[in-house]
Formats: structure tokens, C-alpha cells, sequence
């Protein structure tokens, strides 16, 4: 039996409906300048709602403190039958102590097996998001986490407890946390990635670190000893990672046998030929790889670090899909041809998207780069865009 999905986006019409009858509901509150009354007054009627299964609340961009928000998660925490919860709160005014109850009235909802968290811009610093991964940590039925705490103040020390505390989440088999403009640094990410470690059930992670001063790290070496996961997604864009680190990255993700889908961002991370090489040769050695992500754009490759990417790439035996972007880096005409024969050589590749700067290249070379790719016995899909 379907169940049917009631939709409010006034708190009036809410408040006035039989709350018995709500299985699995969407609210939509955002930019409504809901202060920290209407948030309780929100989190009592829910507290009614106790044959409710799933709940979508969206409460962006309003003057939610922590008050509200606690208030909000003692609330839900009455709702026993939970297993599916999505609550969007970000552009608030919540901090360590709105945090830390919402994750620890959170951790009541026995049944919850889906939880999406969106604390993003607000005031969390250190302590608020140790003691939030701490109580999540009690959730014991929590298979599937996105937690999002971009653009708050958490620090290195603030992610490292977090990922220790989310490292006690034994059956979390799919797992997204944003971290992005935290300042978590060296020390802060490779403290996640050893935390992370410990799930051991985890196959699928999504990891947004970008713009968080980030150098050379044990991040990629850590996740390697994620045995099971087959699926990672690594935002690491606008940090200091350089060749050194983008290498080191290389070389520990190169020991994770099982992925067969990655993606990485490295956009804006002043890497060069080298760290390119390194990067794709540790790659190449993922043999199990065979839908790969790239985003290098706006770094500092050359021809010969497009020339010897293509070369190494075109030797990973059961890659079929390719994303590369290539954008704002110094690669001419010879790069890019050399590029797209080698991408015609490959042998197991059938879908290709390359994205190459446009005032780098004429109309002819564009078309010469197009027509090697073209060429490709094996390719169904081609898609090369000049930006």
C-alpha cells in the first residue's frame, strides 16, 4: 500500500490537521523568519504525530537558535515509528549547545534508519559537533548519514571527534558528511579518514573537504582500509594540496580494491605534471575501477602532463566511463591531441566527457581533437565541451 504524502508549507495548516493521520509528511518553512516559539510550537504538534514514518522538515534561512532546535528534537523524539528523517536547517543561528541536543534527542528515535542533517551557516564550532557525533553514534539502526556542517567553525580537532564519534555507527553502509570551509587543515582531515576507517560496512562515502587549507594528508591511505566500499566521492577543492599531496592521495587510494566508482574535485589545488602523473598512474592500479571522475581545472598542467595522464588512463583495462575537466590549466593544441588519441585507444572505454579550454584552441584544432576521440571503435557516448 502507497502511502500518501501530506505537503504543508504554512505552519497554520499544520497545526490545524489531524496529526493521527500523517504517515509520511513534507513541511516547507523556509525564509519565514520562524523564531525560536514557532519552532517549539512546530516540534509539539509533531510530537503528536506518532504513527509518522518519514518527515521532510525545511527550515532554511530562519532565526532558529538553540533553543528552537532543541526543543524541535525532544519533539521528534517522541515520534517512535521514525525510520526515515530529512531536517534541513541550515542559514540559522544554531550553536554547539542547539547541536548537541538535537543529536542527542535524535538518538531516541530508535527505529531511524535514514537520517539527512543540514546544520550548514550556522555558529557550531568544536564542541558542538564532537558532542552531535557523539550522539549519533547511539543511533544503532542508522544505515544511511548525510550530515552537513558546511561553512560552520569546527577546526581540526572539531572533525577529528566527529569522525571518531561516527566511527561507532557499525551498520552505516552509506555515508555523506560536508566539512567544507571549517578550517580542519592536515591534522584534521587524516584524523577523519583514520575514524572513518572503522566503519567497516561503509560502501559508499561522499566527503566535502574544499577550501579547508588542506596539504598533504593520510586521507587516501586511511579510506583504503575502508575494505567494502566500492563507491567514493572526494571534494577537495580550493586547498593547498599541490603535487606532493595530490601524490600521496594517489597512493593511498590506489590500495582500495574494491572501488568501482570515484569521483574527485581538485579544483584550484595548484597541481602540476607531476602530481597529475602520480595521481593517474596510482589510479591505474585501482583494477576494479571503472566509472572515474576527474576534475583538475584551474591548476597548472602543461601539454606533457595531458600527454602522460591520457597514456596512463588509456591503460586501465576495465575503465568505461571518463570525466575529465581539464579547464583553465596551460594545455595547448599537442596536449589535448594527445589526449584524445590516446582516449581513442582505450580499450574497454565507452563513455567519455572532456572539458578543455576553449581560447586555448582554435576551430580547427578543436575539430582535430574531436575527430582522433571519434575514432574510437568502442565509444557509444562522446561529449568534449570547450569552455
Amino acid at each position: 500500500m502507497i502511502q500518501q504524502i501530506q505537503y504543508y508549507e504554512k505552519l497554520e495548516e499544520f497545526l490545524s490537521s489531524s496529526f493521527q493521520s500523517h504517515q509520511v509528511l513534507h513541511i516547507n518553512l523556509s525564509d519565514n523568519q520562524i523564531s525560536n516559539q514557532f519552532a517549539s510550537d512546530l516540534g509539539s504538534a509533531l510530537s503528536s504525530c506518532t504513527n509518522l514514518t518519514n518527515l521532510t522538515l525545511n527550515l532554511i534561512n530562519n532565526q532558529i537558535g538553540d533553543q528552537g532546535t532543541s526543543d524541535l528534537g525532544s519533539a521528534l523524539a517522541n515520534c517512535t515509528n521514525l525510520s526515515n528523517l530529512t531536517l534541513n536547517l541550515r542559514y540559522n543561528q544554531i550553536g554547539d549547545l542547539g547541536s548537541s541536543k538535537l543529536g542527542t534527542a535524535l538518538a531516541n528515535c530508535t527505529n531511524l534508519s535514514n537520517l539527512q542533517l543540514h546544520l550548514s551557516y550556522n555558529q557550531i564550532s568544536v564542541t558542538g559537533a564532537s558532542e552531535l557525533g557523539s550522539a549519533l553514534a547511539n543511533c544503532t539502526n542508522l544505515s544511511n548519514l548525510m550530515l552537513d556542517l558546511g561553512h560552520n567553525e569546527i577546526s581540526a580537532t572539531g572533525a577529528s571527534s566527529l569522525g571518531y564519534a561516527l566511527a561507532n555507527c557499525t551498520n552505516l553502509s552509506n555515508l555523506a558528511i560536508n566539512l567544507s570551509k571549517n578550517q580542519i587543515g592536515d591534522q584534521g582531515t587524516s584524523d577523519l579518514g583514520s575514524a572513518l576507517a572503522n566503519c567497516t560496512n561503509l560502501q559508499n562515502l561522499t566527503l566535502y573537504l574544499s577550501y579547508n587549507q588542506i596539504g598533504v594528508s593520510d586521507l587516501g591511505s586511511a579510506l583504503s582500509k575502508c575494505t567494502n566500499l566500492s563507491n567514493l566521492a572526494l571534494s577537495l577543492s580550493g586547498n593547498i594540496i599541490g603535487d606532493q599531496g595530490v601524490s600521496v592521495l594517489g597512493f593511498g587510494l590506489a590500495n582500495c580494491t574494491n572501488l568501482s566508482n570515484l569521483t574527485i574535485d581538485l579544483y584550484e589545488n595548484e597541481i602540476g605534471n607531476q602530481g597529475t602523473l602520480d595521481l593517474a598512474s596510482a589510479l591505474a592500479r585501482c583494477t576494479n575501477l571503472s566509472n572515474l571522475a576527474l576534475y583538475l581545472s584551474n591548476n597548472l598542467i602543461s601539454d606533457q602532463g595531458a600527454s602522460e595522464l591520457g597514456s596512463v588512463l588509456a591503460n586501465c583495462t576495465n575503465l568505461s566511463s571518463l570525466t575529465l575537466n581539464l579547464i583553465d590549466n596551460q594545455i595547448g593544441a599537442t596536449g589535448a591531441s594527445d589526449l584524445g588519441f590516446a582516449f581513442a585507444n582505450c580499450t574497454s572505454l565507452s563513455n567519455l566527457k572532456l572539458d578543455l579550454s576553449e581560447d586555448q584552441f582554435n576551430q580547427l584544432q578543436q575539430l582535430k581533437i574531436k575527430s582522433k576521440c571519434i575514432k574510437s571503435k568502442r565509444l557509444v557516448a562522446l561529449q568534449i565541451r570547450f569552455y
